[in-house]
């Protein structure tokens, strides 16, 4: 387990394949995709498909990982940087429907950020959103990140919102 930031309630950990089974129960909620553009997975097998053909760690030493919370060990869900085809950094989030609203998509976006500032050198991080999802819009704002345009997101109004490095402190 490779852990990449530890949190006051969280652990953010890599995916490995015993996250396979909750990866598959996240997208199968369709509220949890609803905003996504993202499709439910299968069955678990494609879930498992995806961590273990999952290459960001590896060639950018960044990926979506795995949120746990301390105390018990739960998944709860996922978040982390992704480089996408255009270069740039993407933060993204999502958790299951039961932990919404307790602050953990917060948490955990800003020991993400954190890590790809400090640990990565990351000079800029966007955050991506379908502008109806208001919370995930909400979140980006918290974490500090400004409004930038708007964009087609799969046929749907899109936000991007962007922080740069110098902009950022950890634990304000």
């Amino acid at each position: 387990m490779k852990l990449i930031a530890e949190t006051e309630r969280l652990l953010i950990r890599e995916w490995d394949a015993s996250d396979a089974k909750d990866i598959f129960m996240l997208n199968e909620d369709p509220e949890v995709v609803r905003y996504t553009g993202d499709r439910a997975f299968v069955n678990v097998k494609e879930a498992l498909s995806l961590i273990l053909n999952y290459d960001q760690y590896r060639q950018y030493g960044i990926g979506r990982w795995a949120v746990l919370d301390k105390s018990s060990g739960d998944f709860l869900g996922w978040s982390g940087l992704k480089r996408n085809g255009d270069g740039v950094v993407d933060l993204g989030f999502r958790f299951f429907r039961k932990h919404w609203g307790g602050g953990f998509a917060t948490e955990a976006a800003l020991a993400c950020l954190d890590y790809g500032f400090s640990k990565k050198g990351i000079s800029g991080i966007v955050g991506r959103a379908m502008s109806e999802n208001i919370a995930s819009v909400r979140v980006l704002e918290k974490v500090g990140m400004s409004f930038v345009k708007e964009f087609d997101f799969d046929g749907q109004l899109g936000v991007e919102y962007c922080l740069a490095k110098r902009d950022f402190e950890f634990g304000k």
